[in-house]
């Protein structure tokens, strides 16, 4: 079992013993849903902790959005609870880039893949997806690349 899901299912434990209402639904949908993916496919599998980071991230921003839409909807309750379920989920996720750590990563790549257009987006994007592992959005990246590149 990954370190990270052994985590998971030990702060389970914990906020059941605390009777926090969020962080156990929270964390019961989180090992559920990695349940599921560990079971998906012809055979059983288990995640490692860069798997179950991804799939941290993909509820975390299913949650952002969600939260978004609700406030647009005027639910602003509903909104509340998909925030508070979103920030028991950042309690797992790798600290965030600072815009100056993502600018100093995109300039290395942009170095070193040897880019000078837009033509070029792609192969800077490979090489800087693949350091910030999870660390900052997709089109938050983007937007660094095609500001530097342009």
């Amino acid at each position: 079992m990954s370190e990270l899901k052994a985590r998971l299912k030990s702060d389970l434990t914990t906020a059941m013993k605390a009777k926090d209402k969020v962080r156990t639904a929270t964390l019961r949908m989180v090992l559920t849903t990695i349940a599921t993916e560990e079971s998906a496919g012809s055979s059983q599998r288990s995640l490692d902790d860069d798997e179950v980071t991804k799939l941290l991230i993909r509820e975390a921003k299913k949650r952002r959005e969600a939260a978004e839409a609700f406030d647009k909807g005027g639910r602003p309750e509903a909104a509340a609870n998909e925030r508070a379920e979103s920030e028991v989920l950042s309690d797992y996720l790798p600290k965030p880039l600072t815009d100056d750590e993502l600018s100093q990563l995109v300039a290395a790549a942009i170095s070193e893949t040897g880019a000078s257009g837009m033509k070029e987006m792609g192969k800077v994007m490979k090489v800087v997806n693949a350091r910030v592992a999870g660390r900052a959005d997709g089109a938050r990246v983007a937007a660094e690349v095609k500001g530097q590149l342009a």
